[in-house]
């Protein structure tokens, strides 16, 4: 076993300090879509987890009052579409609060039950709400899933503050 150990702070806990921390847990990137009254929300998250496999279920957790959490509750529906390591340009397109129509010159796909699906992503999860928590500034949405598909290709990863590729080695 190992001696060494690491340095745990006695300090009341700074949320800059954790958010430098748990950045160390690499995750992949998802862009969550949905549709409501004719119009379509998305945001980029990085909170996905799956919860069961019976019934298949997943969680997301989305800020607290954002556009795309508020269109979920009313639809009810959402979809995750994972990004591909080529997918940056996504990724920031549906973070930027600044873009006023995120879905602009996108080939939008659509699943059977008309949930906005991202083109190139490998992989699209269309979810029923099931339940929505409040977890501190965000909103934790349970959601069973309807329908998935996915194909090849490396997804865009977050580790530390920066995006890159998952990488293998042989």
């Amino acid at each position: 076993m190992s001696t060494a150990s690491m340095n745990v702070e006695a300090d009341p806990l700074d949320p800059r300090r954790f958010r430098a921390v748990i950045g160390a847990f690499a995750t992949g990137v998802v862009v969550i879509t949905t549709e409501a009254d004719g119009e379509y929300h998305g945001m980029t998250v990085n909170s996905l987890t799956s919860v069961s496999l019976d019934p298949c279920m997943l969680l997301i957790c989305l800020r607290l009052g954002s556009t795309t959490g508020q269109a979920i509750r009313k639809r009810g529906e959402f979809t995750v579409n994972i990004l591909a390591a080529h997918q940056r340009d996504l990724l920031h397109r549906f973070v930027n609060t600044r873009v006023a129509d995120r879905f602009a010159g996108l080939d939008v796909e659509f699943s059977p039950g008309g949930m906005p699906l991202l083109p190139g992503a490998i992989a699209h999860i269309c979810c029923r709400v099931a339940a929505i928590h409040r977890g501190g500034d965000h909103d934790i949405v349970v959601g069973e899933v309807l329908t998935c598909r996915d194909r090849d290709g490396p997804p865009l990863v977050f580790h530390k503050g920066t995006f890159g590729a998952f990488r293998t080695d042989s």
